[in-house]
């Protein structure tokens, strides 16, 4: 188990060395931590390849499709996505969205308020938790396309104070 452990601590290490080095900041995201932000990444790849996180979102399965025919409209889900990807995103979703330990705070403010709102607009959770999830796609895109960090209001907030 421990040589297990130290494997681990040197693959995470590998990890954040490759991250620093392409210049990629996914880890401010608040609920993201290195392994997260590796896995998000190897799965997307060269974000170059996406003229905008419309396409991106489409290869991870959370941008629907419409089909219609005549005056009929239905909209689906699309069925080749990466998966892993998807799995990813949503769970980033689930994380954001929660509570912290021990306290009624949750771990981003922001997601979480419009996460409510989503779910008092009427969507189930799973609903407001895709939506989410396409919002972190347009955040993702935006921090991997121009190389940036994330930046929220309550961590500015917290700088000026």
């Amino acid at each position: 188990m421990k040589h297990k452990k130290e494997e681990i601590k040197k693959i995470v290490l590998e990890i954040k060395r490759i991250l620093n080095r392409l210049g990629l900041k996914l880890e401010i995201i608040p609920g993201v931590d290195t392994v997260m932000a590796g896995r998000i990444i190897s799965e997307i790849g060269d974000i170059n390849r996406f003229r905008n996180a419309d396409k991106l979102a489409r290869l991870a399965g959370i941008a629907p499709y419409t089909m219609s025919s005549g005056n009929s409209e239905l909209t689906k889900a699309s069925r080749q996505e990466n998966r892993r990807l998807f799995s990813a995103i949503f769970f980033l979703a689930i994380q954001i969205v929660k509570l912290k330990k021990g306290t009624k705070e949750p771990i981003n403010p922001i997601f979480y308020e419009y996460y409510r709102r989503k779910i008092s607009e009427g969507k189930t959770k799973t609903q407001a938790l895709i939506c989410i999830s396409r919002r972190l796609i347009n955040i993702i895109y935006g921090m991997l396309k121009i190389k940036t960090e994330y930046r929220d209001k309550n961590m500015e907030e917290k700088k000026v104070v």
